[in-house]
């Protein structure tokens, strides 16, 4: 048996994963702040397993309800363990000064501390499992390019990329490590992306860049990102480079 968690699973590329998880006979556990009645219906469709938290990834008590859940699982049962970290939050487009403070700690409590806290609770919990274990921090280009009116979210995505290869670096020491990737999976049609086709032009330089990615059809779907993001995680060189791009590697 496998098991997969995913955040962020209610909508957009976090769902699409999801459904084709279910899809590949894993048993899911999917954290998000709304349930998906979508991925309820396609899992009963299917037969397939699956269970959905109503969780602030960002919440104090995510990362130990989820270490606690783990660790009654045993990893007896299971040939594979997979975590996907894939929330995330854009915050305000603009300048970071224009950002409130609320706004801007919350990009950075959900797209970094989350998964960092979400990552050591499932390495913690399943350290003596002998089932292989695969974590992917869905990272971004905009970790590892700067765009003008993107502090915050660029700030958190290179900080999940940095976290990723230390995580890779301490777990290559112990036995059975878990393999990481921070992966970007490219440019995808989702709502994300529509906030910032809405966003104010004098303070997004680059908006006309996005606007064009929509207008020319460069987005691709959820579906699409989503086969892409797994056909990664099932590589046999997976976590050889703890930072990747779908697009490049």
């Amino acid at each position: 048996m496998r098991l997969a968690i995913v955040t962020g699973a209610s909508r957009g590329l976090g769902l699409a994963v999801a459904e084709q998880l279910l899809d590949q006979q894993y048993q899911l556990l999917a954290l998000s702040r709304r349930p998906s009645a979508t991925l309820d219906a396609y899992a009963a469709e299917r037969g397939a397993t699956v269970q959905q938290w109503s969780v602030d990834v960002s919440g104090a008590d995510c990362a130990p309800r989820l270490e606690a859940w783990l660790s009654k699982r045993g990893g007896g049962a299971f040939d594979r363990a997979v975590l996907i970290n894939n929330a995330a939050v854009l915050g305000r487009v603009g300048p970071v000064e224009r950002m409130a403070a609320t706004t801007l700690a919350d990009v950075l409590r959900v797209d970094l501390e989350a998964p960092a806290l979400i990552c050591a609770a499932f390495l913690r919990a399943t350290r003596g499992w002998r089932a292989e274990r695969r974590i992917v921090n869905v990272s971004s280009g905009a970790g590892r390019v700067a765009i003008a009116g993107w502090a915050a979210y660029c700030a958190a995505k290179a900080g999940l990329d940095q976290l990723s290869r230390v995580m890779a670096l301490d777990e290559a020491r112990l036995p059975n490590p878990a393999k990481i990737v921070s992966l970007a999976p490219g440019v995808i049609d989702t709502d994300m992306q529509a906030d910032l086709r809405a966003s104010d032009a004098s303070e997004f330089p680059d908006l006309p860049r996005f606007m064009e990615f929509k207008a020319s059809g460069q987005l691709a779907a959820p579906k699409d990102g989503a086969a892409r993001l797994l056909a990664f995680l099932d590589r046999k060189d997976f976590g050889t480079h703890a930072v990747a791009d779908v697009r490049t590697d």
